[in-house]
């Protein structure tokens, strides 16, 4: 069978990492690059080996040797280029957050849906090998019922009106960078949630600095998370049950370590490295389910997806923060 050929989109930080990680899938090779930069898209195109680079969204869509994109552009871009790669019958691994807005992500899911094309939000700390176990365990009762998750990630960056952290256009801010995380997290262990309270502040140019969210259900199960640009977190994890607790030890989005903490028994350390750079593993994801023929992961499936951004999007109203699409066509 001929391996599945990828398209990266957008040759920024988190591209040149993830590509780097081909060498551990087999079946699937990157072969294109696309950018607003010809130049740019021709640079990466020769560091890491691919066939043709692309001086346009448009054009990729368009490439007849490509099968699946990985889009990596500023969030609010994702949403256009998902429609038109779909529109061209293009499977998608979209990095998170997935798009800037709820309505953006549902409409985005809704024409994956009627299509019937592959799409994936690039949650990778689903798929890493720590947190796996971390599910099978819970599965299995190791803890009981989980009635509690807390969570945190941020990082300290100096303010920086045209960063794309920054930009409230390019869909900076503290929540869609890395709160996107600490929601999922939450959302992947307890599905969603009744309520959404949060607090927080903002930097000059509208984007959020930092963010606390308590989430609620209505049987009492609550998360608590924290994020931030303002100021670094430790990156920590903690599921909490009935009958015991499981410590992610930092940084919980890409752990190689978990600590069992079950009830009137000893710590269990139990470690579980990630392949290559710890993208690999959502590679793997994709490229099996294309060839399965799967519309969805069952890991990260669109409707998770979806209750995510309703989360991200209830807490920026929240905090008065109004992102918003890139309105420019692909």
């Amino acid at each position: 069978m001929s391996d599945i050929r990828w398209g990266i989109v957008g040759p920024g930080r988190i591209a040149e990492k993830l590509v780097e990680d081909f060498v551990h899938v087999d079946g699937a090779r990157p072969v294109a690059v696309a950018s607003r930069s010809l130049d740019r898209a021709r640079s990466f195109a020769e560091r890491h080996g691919l066939e043709r680079a692309h001086g346009s969204y448009a054009d990729i869509l368009a490439d007849p040797e490509v099968d699946v994109l990985y889009v990596a552009t500023p969030h609010p871009q994702h949403h256009a280029i998902a429609l038109g790669a779909l529109r061209a019958g293009k499977a998608l691994l979209v990095e998170k957050a997935f798009t800037a807005t709820t309505a953006g992500a549902a409409e985005v899911v809704e024409l994956a849906r009627e299509t019937g094309v592959f799409v994936m939000e690039a949650m990778w700390t689903r798929f890493q090998p720590a947190v796996v176990a971390l599910r099978e365990l819970i599965a299995e009762g190791a803890i009981g019922e989980v009635r509690s998750v807390q969570a945190d990630l941020g990082v300290a960056r100096e303010y920086d009106p045209v960063d794309r952290l920054f930009a409230l256009e390019l869909g900076g801010g503290a929540l869609l960078d890395v709160g996107v995380y600490v929601v999922s997290f939450a959302q992947m262990l307890m599905g969603a949630p009744d309520r959404v309270m949060a607090t927080g502040s903002m930097f000059p140019s509208g984007a959020d600095a930092e963010a606390a969210l308590l989430l609620g259900w209505d049987d009492g199960r609550s998360a608590a998370l924290t994020t931030s640009l303002r100021y670094a977190l430790p990156g920590q994890a903690r599921v909490v049950g009935t009958e015991g607790w499981i410590d992610v030890v930092p940084r919980f989005h890409h752990p190689d370590t978990i600590v069992l903490h079950r009830a009137g028994a000893e710590a269990e350390t139990i470690v579980r490295r990630p392949v290559g750079g710890g993208y690999s593993h959502e590679l793997v994801e994709v490229t099996e389910c294309l060839r399965a023929g799967r519309t969805e992961s069952a890991v990260m499936p669109l409707a998770d997806t979806l209750s995510v951004q309703a989360v991200l999007g209830e807490a920026a109203d929240r905090l008065g923060i109004r992102h918003a699409e890139d309105p420019t066509p692909v």
